[in-house]
């Protein structure tokens, strides 16, 4: 199935409202063990940097699971950082995360880079994959960790369906629908490979990681 592009930005409050309430306990528990697990505790951070944070669940989970990281979030939705920011303070760790609103490329960043870079299902939604990895290299020194975790693109449109009501048939419409199309909007395997072969990231592994997702990984020689 050819790849269909999505929207870049999530800017309306009632989709910004049903994704900051939405359930995404299981994909993103299996992002932090999967982080865990690819990363030593002793090598995560002490700063982090998470590319298109969104609501900023997956910040929150790292700086739990990484209580001497510090985390920034960057996000071009300002609508997802309100409910980032609201979430953070709920767990007192405004001292440890901070958010920052700007577009990849051009934002603008407390640190010239980074001893860890996360993103979790940003790629998909850039108008240009290349971005995504043109940033990890600003973003990174050698030794930095990189760790980005997307979508995965089925063989058709039938198993995108499929996909839907097997995840989130609870969900509200909206996330149904947006789910739907981002499964068309995302990578195969073969085709971030490609990416990375472009943006001389070919130390970074791909591999599927589930039915859905698939996993970038690696360390910045």
């Amino acid at each position: 199935m050819r790849r269909v592009p999505e929207p870049e930005l999530m800017e309306g409050q009632e989709q910004a409202r049903a994704y900051a309430h939405a359930d995404f306990e299981e994909p993103h528990s299996r992002f932090l063990t999967l982080l865990q697990e690819t990363l030593p505790a002793r090598e995560v951070g002490p700063w982090v940097v998470d590319l298109g944070c969104g609501a900023a669940d997956i910040s929150i989970r790292v700086a739990r699971a990484f209580p001497t990281c510090r985390v920034h979030g960057v996000d071009a939705s300002q609508a997802m950082l309100d409910y980032g920011r609201e979430a953070i303070r709920e767990v007192s760790l405004e001292d440890r995360i901070q958010l920052y609103s700007g577009y990849l490329p051009g934002v603008t960043l407390p640190r010239r880079n980074y001893d860890t870079i996360v993103s979790n299902s940003l790629l998909h939604h850039l108008p240009d994959p290349l971005i995504l990895w043109r940033e990890v290299r600003r973003w990174s020194r050698p030794g930095s960790g990189v760790f980005v975790m997307d979508l995965l693109r089925p063989d058709d449109r039938r198993r995108a369906r499929e996909l839907v009501r097997a995840n989130c048939d609870d969900e509200p419409e909206i996330l149904q629908r947006d789910f739907y199309h981002s499964l068309l909007a995302a990578y195969r395997p073969g085709e971030v490979s490609d990416q990375l072969q472009e943006t001389d990231l070919v130390h970074l592994k791909v591999r599927a990681v589930s039915d859905r997702h698939l996993l970038v990984c690696g360390r910045i020689p």
